[in-house]
């Protein structure tokens, strides 16, 4: 029998396998989890001919390399990097054909934050509540990769894209974000509120899977006290006591007690992925349909 798998030459400084993600279980303290950039991981997906709930390698800023044990097709979107097989250059963002064997390297990320490589076949670790995605706020699902880990492969489904490349959009150089505002505006000084929505803040260095951390302008309380803990959604801006805004990503914590000033629309989410520190950040309200 083909050995369908992959073997982990490098880890990168942080590669997870994720999918769409385990939505539903936020009443049992599970997040979400899944691809950060959703779109990314399903262009993917669909290059190598893919279903596109198949679980594929999500790399942070410096790549991965992984050597495959059968002849497979991968495919590498997101961030734009430099991509190899066996030292020749491959393409991004497009079908590459990698010989059982051969070396195939991501390199570090040219613009933007995280790649991702999907390989014909899927990667099938074992599911943890219908989800092979890596969540490191819980801990479920398969730990990130290690240097010589095996991750197994599906067998290549029929499907087939049609075509040989595929544009993506490029990671942002300005973050522009649509906010709700609400449910916890009213924490907020009317001032607060208008240098959330008219002030540039910038993406943090301290970001991750979690949450989008950034700088900028603090925002001041009208109310001193503390909330219960109460439900956080995906998009979240929680604004913790040294009032900067922290935009809740996949991974986030399902409750929280710091006050919500807004949610930002989840189609606008995917971006901030891709945005690197000191990258200018800007809340636009839009009323709630």
């Amino acid at each position: 029998m083909t050995d369908r798998a992959l073997s982990v030459v490098r880890a990168g400084a942080l590669t997870t396998a994720q999918d769409r993600g385990r939505p539903g279980h936020a009443h049992l303290g599970v997040p979400r989890s899944g691809a950060l950039d959703g779109p990314a991981a399903d262009l993917a997906n669909r290059l190598v001919g893919n279903r596109p709930e198949a679980a594929v390698l999500e790399t942070t800023l410096n790549g991965c390399a992984v050597r495959p044990r059968s002849t497979v097709t991968v495919a590498v979107t997101g961030a734009p990097c430099p991509v190899t097989v066996d030292g020749r250059p491959a393409a991004w963002s497009a079908p590459v054909h990698v010989p059982a064997g051969a070396l195939l390297n991501i390199g570090t990320a040219l613009k933007g934050v995280r790649s991702y490589l999907a390989v014909s076949g899927g990667i099938t670790v074992e599911p943890v509540l219908g989800s092979r995605s890596t969540d490191l706020l819980s801990g479920l699902g398969p730990t990130p990769l290690t240097d010589g880990a095996v991750l197994p492969l599906g067998a290549p489904t029929r499907l087939h894209t049609r075509v040989d490349a595929a544009p993506h959009p490029a990671p942002p150089i300005e973050l522009v974000l649509r906010v709700t505002l609400g449910p916890r505006d009213d924490w907020f000084t009317p001032q607060a509120v208008r240098v959330f929505t008219s002030r540039t803040f910038q993406v943090s260095a301290a970001s991750n899977r979690i949450g989008l951390r950034t700088e900028g302008p603090a925002l001041e309380r009208a109310l001193k006290g503390e909330l219960p803990s109460e439900g956080m959604v995906l998009g979240a801006v929680q604004v913790p006591p040294d009032g900067r805004p922290v935009i809740f990503l996949a991974d986030h914590p399902t409750t929280g007690g710091y006050p919500v000033i807004a949610v930002v629309r989840e189609t606008d989410l995917p971006a901030a992925a891709q945005a690197v520190p000191g990258t200018p950040v800007r809340f636009v309200e839009v009323r709630r349909r």
